[in-house]
């Protein structure tokens, strides 16, 4: 059954409705207005009236629309969305860390900066890194302070104004080549060969003495391992340039494969993909920065140290930092939370996350191959990218369409037209936490609406059909933007 649009708190507005009656004032009154300079007024508003029971209602069935992971199957490909496990959300709400004072005293934080220290170096384990900081607060962040390390690593050996290039492979996320740059750095394009990868034939012909580093993903965007790693870090480092290993697709090698052994300088961590820690919603996000000795001076301050008491303490007598790149120490209730994922699965058991989501990622792959082309036929990592190339051709039905009617099946769509390189593409990632029951499901729903591609396409053409909403024009909503602010407002 479809459902109905939900009604407006304006129109759900009866006069003389009140959720709440205040006492009589027991003071002077005065007019707030008085106080407050008519410059800085706004125009009056009539506000909703409405008793607190319709309130809550409302605000309650729309929280029942929104989709999360706590409430399906989620596989958005590259954001990795996998579940938090509610012990590390109960442990985060602990009063000594949820209401530790950012700027409480060293010998009160203890516990806080212990968490901080143990956190450097076990990122830095993982990475295969010499040093870490939790300081900036997301991936792009994350991007942009790397670049910002390699920038002083260049100046600081006195070439900085030779080394003017970044170099990007075109599957790339979109946020390497604007992180390098907001850096002041000029990206240059690596092409891809026939099998998804880096083409290291092309790599040779843009690789110069101007280059200051390469940004790879690894897995790349299409969910495929980069075979050639060593031989591409041994040509950049060969022109004295440094590699950047963009952390997003971490999921796929934690506890198997370390970054740093492939001949990776600097890395980022998206804590919320690849640890516990909620994702979405504008954060906050975590992403952390490993990096190899070389460039532990440039680490932005303060540190937090360990000193011989065994005590923590934060260490901002470095010299040739970059800077504080956040307020505070960065989002602390984030690593807070991916500490304790960690500990939860210790080394020894860690490997399984990689393990258990490529096993996903394969599965689904494999069996929708006979209703969907893979965009490469091979084994992926922990995605995996489907074209409907064979659908637009046969019967015009594009990604957006198969996206769309999946709603009706009640998921959230998998990522779609991304990477730009795979025709029609939509990326599924399951993650590891998602069941074969789940899965097979999802598999079931994904066959049908390839059925009724061949056979009834203008389903999908229509689709969503049962959501409060149905189907936008994307272009025309970001292009011709109509804001109702209420009823006595007019349209923007």
């Amino acid at each position: 059954m479809r459902q109905e649009p939900e009604a407006l708190l304006f129109e759900l507005s009866k006069p003389g409705r009140r959720g709440v009656e205040f006492p009589c004032c027991d003071v002077p009154e005065s007019n707030p207005f008085d106080s407050i300079d008519p410059k800085l007024l706004r125009h009056s508003t009539t506000l909703p009236e409405l008793a607190e029971p319709a309130v809550i209602r409302h605000f309650t069935r729309l929280s029942q629309r929104n989709y999360s992971i706590d409430s399906g199957f989620y596989p958005l490909g590259s954001c990795t969305m996998k579940y938090n496990p509610r012990l590390h959300e109960d442990a985060a709400r602990l009063s000594g860390f949820a209401r530790l004072h950012p700027y409480a005293p060293t010998q009160l934080a203890q516990g806080a900066l212990q968490v901080i220290y143990e956190m450097q170096y076990i990122l830095s384990e993982i990475a295969g890194m010499d040093a870490c900081t939790l300081q900036p607060a997301a991936g792009a962040h994350g991007e942009l302070l790397g670049l910002m390390l390699i920038k002083a690593f260049h100046q600081n050996r006195g070439n900085g104004h030779t080394k003017t290039t970044i170099l990007v492979p075109e599957a790339a996320h979109g946020t390497n080549p604007a992180s390098a740059a907001r850096c002041g750095y000029k990206t240059v394009s690596v092409q891809s060969d026939a099998r998804g990868r880096v083409d290291v034939a092309h790599l040779r012909t843009v690789l110069d003495e101007s280059c200051a580093g390469l940004m790879l993903t690894n897995p790349n965007t299409l969910g495929l391992f980069e075979y050639s790693i060593n031989e591409i870090s041994e040509l950049v480092h060969e022109t004295g340039g440094l590699m950047y290993c963009d952390g997003a697709n971490m999921n796929a090698l934690v506890g198997r494969a370390r970054p740093g052994d492939m001949g990776f300088d600097v890395m980022h961590f998206n804590l919320h993909k690849t640890f516990s820690s909620p994702h979405g919603g504008g954060g906050p996000g975590s992403g952390p920065v490993a990096v190899k000795k070389a460039l532990e001076p440039f680490l932005p301050v303060p540190m937090v140290i360990k000193l011989a008491d065994d005590s923590f303490a934060f260490d901002s007598n470095r010299p040739f930092s970059i800077g504080k790149i956040h307020s505070y120490y960065g989002s602390f209730m984030a690593f807070l939370r991916a500490y304790l994922f960690i500990l939860y699965y210790g080394k020894e058991n860690l490997a399984q996350i990689a393990e258990n989501a490529v096993l996903n990622a394969n599965y689904v792959r494999v069996a929708l191959q006979p209703y969907i082309d893979s965009a490469y036929d091979e084994i992926c990592m922990h995605e995996c990218v489907m074209s409907a190339k064979r659908q637009k051709r046969h019967n015009g039905i594009r990604a957006i369409d198969i996206a769309k009617r999946l709603m009706d099946y009640g998921y959230h769509p998998p990522t779609v037209y991304f990477p730009l390189i795979a025709p029609e593409a939509l990326m599924i990632e399951p993650t590891e936490t998602e069941s074969k029951e789940t899965l097979d499901e999802f598999i079931s729903a994904m066959r049908s609406i390839m059925l009724e591609a061949a056979e009834q396409p203008e389903l999908l053409r229509n689709a969503p059909t049962v959501t409060p909403v149905r189907r936008l024009d994307e272009k025309n909503a970001s292009k011709d933007v109509r804001w109702i602010c209420g009823p006595n407002c007019e349209t923007v």
